[in-house]
């Protein structure tokens, strides 16, 4: 299959399939309380070495579970170190797509700047033109890239839209679809306040952005249901899904369900019930439970 003909059928998945994207992306902040859930701690590893080493272990597990399938599963997001190291044989991105039939999204934002003006903005990705250049070599189809807003400050909340939106820029124009993510804590006394600002910002954005230049959304599960249905308007946009952002996976779908068309992109509440300890039979049990619980609220 060419490039072409790939990302036709990617974007075709993206855009009308029905399951969610799953968030396999914890990077080196993130990692050691993955694994920790999982029933590895600090002392079981030496190194950031011995650590990657063991988590891609993890997700090997979960990518290759037999319930780990494209029925429900639409895509999944990967930090750069796992799309560069293989599965059976294969990289990982190439195995999604090609054994899986999973669209592969790539993690680009080296994490997170100090907080200023109740935000967190990305900090700056010195690598990203190779990056780009490496998600383009294997079979990724998009990207992720990820930041925070805590207050209802209008000032910090514009600059997450700018920074976001530029950064969206140039992930298009290397032939990939971005997935802009501005996180509302679901900590934030004025959340749904947060969330309709923000979503005054982007659609200004959206007014002039050109509609040849496919773009995805990742935001908090709102406050206030279907605020951001409306985006799917705009031609651009090819999906807007939903990270679960702290919330128990009951409360998580309790809350995504009363969203019309928004899927989950879920990380923490996809794995949490996961353990190394597990026998095959109660981990593929365990996390095709999981899958279910997430893929009845995300096909609303």
């Amino acid at each position: 299959m060419d490039s072409e003909e790939r990302k036709k059928q990617q974007l075709e998945q993206m855009q009308h399939g029905h399951g969610f994207i799953a968030a396999l992306d914890q990077s080196g902040g993130s990692t050691p309380k993955a694994l920790q859930n999982y029933g590895i701690g600090p002392d079981k590893y030496s190194g950031d070495d011995e650590m990657f080493a063991l988590v891609h272990q993890m997700r090997t597990r979960v990518i290759t579970s037999p319930v780990f399938t494209s029925n429900k599963i639409l895509g999944a997001i990967l930090f750069e170190r796992t799309m560069n190291s293989p599965i059976d044989g294969k990289l990982t991105a190439e195995y999604l797509w090609e054994d899986k039939h999973i669209v592969p999204f790539l993690k680009i934002d080296d994490g997170l700047a100090d907080r200023a003006d109740g935000v967190q903005l990305m900090k700056p990705i010195p690598e990203l033109a190779d990056r780009l250049a490496a998600a383009n070599q294997h079979e990724v189809f998009g990207t992720k890239e990820r930041s925070v807003i805590y207050t209802n400050n209008l000032a910090g909340i514009q600059a997450i839209v700018d920074q976001q939106f530029d950064l969206a820029r140039t992930v298009c124009a290397a032939g990939l679809v971005p997935i802009i993510e501005p996180e509302v804590s679901i900590r934030a006394v004025d959340k749904a306040r947060i969330e309709s600002h923000l979503h005054e910002c982007i659609k200004k954005k959206l007014e002039t952005w050109n509609e040849n230049d496919k773009i995805m959304f990742k935001f908090s599960i709102p406050d206030v249901p279907n605020i951001y249905h409306d985006l799917y308007s705009y031609p651009a946009v090819v999906r807007v899904v939903a990270l679960s952002g702290g919330y128990t996976m009951d409360e998580a779908c309790a809350r995504l369900a009363q969203n019309e068309n928004m899927p989950a992109s879920f990380s923490r509440a996809l794995l949490q019930n996961l353990r190394a300890g597990q026998t095959d039979e109660q981990f593929n049990a365990a996390l095709g439970a999981a899958i279910e619980q997430i893929y009845q609220a995300s096909i609303n």
